[in-house]
């Protein structure tokens, strides 16, 4: 059956007006530009917000709330004690700069980190290059050096300082061989490097594991190929291994430098700073100004410093990969 539409008394033709549906504005959506409001889109990256919000609230509440509150206690002096908190301004800046003993302390801990650095990387790798070859035992031996790792920092550290005393296992495994060993811990000569070899070996199959990992991903094409062009050990190591492996050295790197400047519990146990200051680093002068003598805001002022040093040392070594890890140029 034909449909007749109504005719224009003006033009006489015959008036068609689309047929719409939805809404009477004919759009199909809640948006004034006739998209719909919930889109693909926008439901993903509700998701994805959802997501990251525990993450991003524990950062809020964890670090950078924390840090603003650090940075406000170093213009305060806050004596709970007395129950005072009064605003000092750059005080506790000026007694930073004046202080006789910081310089010492940076020192100590210049050579904590610099020995904790050096001896920790180079163990791990060797250690990492021994036990990837294809050798009976190698599964054992990882799991003996990766286990320090796991086990409780506070316990590892008593069980090393009675082994460290003067009349500890350390001097009666040296004194079996007719050698008179040090007070390890009371020495001002070995109490640093007792407490770096300690840590040495708490930390070292972290590493261990993670050089372990990269190696692994080394393609064994390319050590034959220069076995071929008559490359040794030592050139294949430096032209090969290193290069490749160049971004895992970076970051473990990074973290032992950072785990170096916050180590406390290892000084606290085993020498408490002594003797006299020379295992004084400066989370520990820090714990000391702020909980022992209760300079809460100077105590602010070292950590502000001490997030300083981290930051810097932070910055330079990732800011030196491009030099030396492969692939960021």
């Amino acid at each position: 059956m034909a449909v007749s539409h109504p005719r224009s008394a003006v033009t006489g033709r015959a008036d068609v007006r689309p047929v719409t549906r939805g809404n009477a504005t004919g759009r199909t959506g809640g948006t004034g530009s006739g998209r719909p409001l919930w889109t693909v889109r926008r439901r993903d990256n509700l998701v994805g917000y959802l997501l990251i919000t525990p993450q991003l609230l524990g950062s809020v509440l964890f670090v950078l709330l924390p840090l603003g509150l650090v940075l406000w206690y170093s213009l305060h002096e806050w004596n709970v004690l007395a129950g005072t908190f009064e605003f000092v301004g750059t005080e506790n800046y000026d007694r930073l700069l004046a202080d006789a003993n910081l310089r010492e302390v940076l020192a100590g801990t210049a050579v904590f980190s610099a020995g904790l650095v050096v001896f920790n990387l180079a163990l791990a790798l060797l250690l990492a290059i021994l036990l990837n070859q294809r050798l009976r035992g190698t599964t054992f031996f990882r799991t003996v050096f990766f286990s320090p790792v796991v086990v409780s920092l506070v316990a590892w550290t008593i069980v090393w300082q009675f082994l460290l005393q003067d009349d500890g296992g350390v001097n009666g495994l040296l004194g079996a061989a007719g050698v008179d060993g040090p007070n390890w811990l009371r020495g001002e000569g070995t109490a640093m490097s007792a407490v770096i070899v300690v840590q040495v070996l708490k930390n070292v199959g972290l590493n261990m594991v993670l050089f372990l990992a990269a190696l692994q991903g080394v393609p064994a094409q390319l050590y034959e190929a220069a076995a071929l062009d008559g490359a040794g050990a030592w050139t294949r190591f430096r032209r090969i291994t290193v290069p490749l492996i160049s971004p895992t050295i970076l970051l473990t790197s990074i973290i032992t430098v950072v785990g170096s400047l916050q180590v406390f519990a290892q000084i606290a146990v085993l020498t408490q700073g002594g003797p006299g200051m020379s295992t004084t680093v400066l989370v520990y002068y820090l714990y000391q100004q702020a909980f022992q003598f209760h300079h809460f805001g100077y105590g602010a002022t070292l950590s502000v410093l001490l997030f300083a040093i981290v930051a810097l040392l932070t910055v330079v070594q990732w800011r030196m990969r491009r030099k030396w890890v492969i692939d960021e140029t």
